[in-house]
């Protein structure tokens, strides 16, 4: 007897969940792993392991921001007005660590820095 299957709707898409498709990408590039084997397990065509792995590193490129924290202990003066060459934001963090943004930092560098410690 053969046995048939029908495919219903608009084909054969599949909708991969973020999960499911890091789960894939770490498979598929582990060391020693290859791409046409792990494309063949899931179902997948190669292509599209690849797009998924271009497209999650440029998400960690694009959120990826290098931070450079103080750790010198200042002594307790009182707080002079800020000159070009000094910083126009500090941060305190909890730990006692300052984030220092001076003012001539653009300000997207500023607001990736910020959301970077956030």
């Amino acid at each position: 007897m053969t046995q048939v299957t029908v495919l219903m709707g608009a084909g054969r898409r599949r909708d991969w969940s973020d999960e499911e498709r890091l789960e894939i990408l770490r498979e598929a590039f582990s060391p020693g792993a290859k791409v046409q084997h792990v494309a063949r397990r899931y179902d997948v065509s190669r292509s599209l392991i690849y797009q998924w792995r271009r497209t999650a590193l440029r998400r960690a490129q694009a959120t990826f921001v290098p931070v450079v924290i103080d750790d010198t202990p200042e002594l307790a003066v009182a707080p002079a007005a800020p000159t070009d060459t000094e910083a126009a934001v500090v941060l305190e963090l909890p730990d006692g660590r300052r984030l220092r943004i001076s003012a001539s930092t653009p300000p997207a560098l500023a607001v990736a820095a910020l959301r970077a410690v956030r």
